[in-house]
């Protein structure tokens, strides 16, 4: 059986000729997100990776925007959307959450790393790339696609990425892409950040309520976000690919969410108050043996639901990284 080969060993060369640059991000492998809040000494180190993409000729220190894939790790939408913010004079830096952990895809198990390692993956990205001396570290935004868009959403809960890079470093703006918000904190201050969700009212992968849900939190705490449903999308519809099932993906988009107190201890649904023990699996295992795991979903776009995606991201940051 052969080992694909890690993102940071492809050269990828744009349309425009513009190279990609590995970068390693020091980061971390917490169990949970009480770990990585309350017990950061004990949680495994690893070094992760991506590429950056700096506009040619650009004059002066460069917005910048990480693209954080989901369970199918980097496809080729992702490389188009960094391409495609490349051109539009914003540097792209595409984050690989799974080379380094030896995964290919989450898709049929969630558990191989938890998603507090893929929020912490998007803090110590902005932290390095804050310091880079071609960015502006004021004019920082993050993109990321399903499990992508639950990182990316946590990983600016100031809760959580305050314990990663300081209460001095401000992520500008948040597209999260059709993003699992199970995991949601009590506290969903956000700061300065202001988020946009994306998602189809067919998606079968994640819950397009709970994701609402999350966005009027927000909005009740004093933060600035919005959501678009659009209607006839399935997962991942910013994809140029056609409709198609993934037999093996197991999810469980009705299950209860999962509250997280400021600790970062996560709270049982059926019990109602925070343990520091609690991991992703657990409450996996919960929303199996109460009947919400499903086996199968769809991803995969129709008609100009991918031009529609492009003109939603291409408003959205150039309003708020280059305005």
């Amino acid at each position: 059986m052969s080992i694909p080969q890690r993102f940071r060993d492809r050269e990828v060369v744009f349309a425009n000729g513009v190279r990609g640059e590995t970068l390693e991000i020091p980061s971390a492998s917490p169990l949970n997100y009480w770990q990585a809040i309350s017990a950061p000494a004990e949680m495994p180190r690893i070094a992760v990776d991506g590429k950056l993409f700096l506009p040619r000729d650009a004059r002066g220190k460069l917005p910048v925007v990480v693209i954080v894939p989901g369970s199918l790790s980097i496809a080729a939408s992702h490389l188009r959307h960094a391409e495609t913010l490349v051109d539009m004079g914003i540097a792209a830096f595409v984050l690989d959450p799974f080379g380094a952990r030896g995964v290919s895809s989450t898709v049929a198990n969630q558990a191989q790393f938890s998603f507090a390692a893929s929020a912490y993956d998007v803090a110590a990205t902005v932290d390095v790339l804050a310091k880079h001396p071609a960015l502006d570290r004021t004019r920082i935004g993050l993109q990321g696609h399903s499990r992508g868009g639950s990182a990316v959403l946590t990983g600016v809960t100031r809760l959580f990425c305050e314990t990663v890079h300081g209460s001095a470093l401000h992520v500008r703006a948040v597209l999260a892409a059709y993003p699992w918000c199970g995991h949601q904190f009590l506290d969903p201050d956000v700061g300065t950040t202001e988020l946009r969700v994306l998602i189809g009212d067919q998606d079968d992968w994640v819950s397009p309520q709970q994701a609402q849900g999350y966005v009027q939190a927000v909005r009740l705490r004093g933060g600035e976000a919005t959501i678009r449903i659009v209607a006839g999308a399935e997962h991942s519809f910013d994809r140029e690919e056609p409709i198609q099932h993934i037999a093996e993906a197991s999810v469980s988009p009705a299950a209860p969410t999962g509250y997280l107190a400021d600790d970062g201890a996560l709270v049982h649904p059926t019990e109602g108050r925070p343990d520091p023990k609690l991991t992703d699996r657990d409450l996996a295992v919960y929303a199996l043996k109460a009947g919400y795991g499903v086996r199968g979903a769809t991803i995969g776009s129709q008609g100009d639901q991918p031009a529609l995606f492009r003109a939603e991201m291409t408003a959205f940051f150039r309003r708020t990284l280059l305005s």
